[in-house]
């Protein structure tokens, strides 16, 4: 799976550039996201705009990897969907359970307030 990785003071961008994603690549998916638990800079922002298509077995990778992020005390936001994408995880009842924004910019504002929230509690 082809990733560009663009690394913040608080978060990191991680762009998919597939156009789509089958399930034989949930493991890659797990394997590129997973590790920034274990980085200094825990936060990730996973940018979609390159995606025209995912499996089901991948949005519930992305779903299980989400709240992962959440119990490690960290965020993880996808941004950038495409229409048919998003259409894709409405259907499964995914999209209510993920952290969406139209933009990177947005998923920051996200990363930012929850950081706040985790300071607070």
């Amino acid at each position: 799976m082809k990733v560009k990785i663009d690394t913040k003071e608080k978060f990191h961008v991680i762009t998919i550039e597939e156009r789509f994603l089958s399930a034989n690549m949930t493991e890659e998916l797990q394997q590129t996201l997973l590790p920034f638990l274990n980085a200094p800079t825990k936060n990730v922002i996973v940018n979609m705009e390159h995606v025209d298509e995912i499996d089901d077995a991948v949005a519930e990778t992305l779903v299980t990897i989400q709240q992962t992020f959440y119990d490690a005390n960290s965020s993880l936001v996808i941004c950038s969907l495409k229409k048919e994408v998003e259409e894709t995880l409405d259907e499964k009842e995914f999209l209510e359970l993920m952290n969406i924004t139209r933009t990177e910019s947005e998923g920051w504002d996200i990363i930012q307030m929850e950081e706040i929230e985790r300071e607070i509690n």
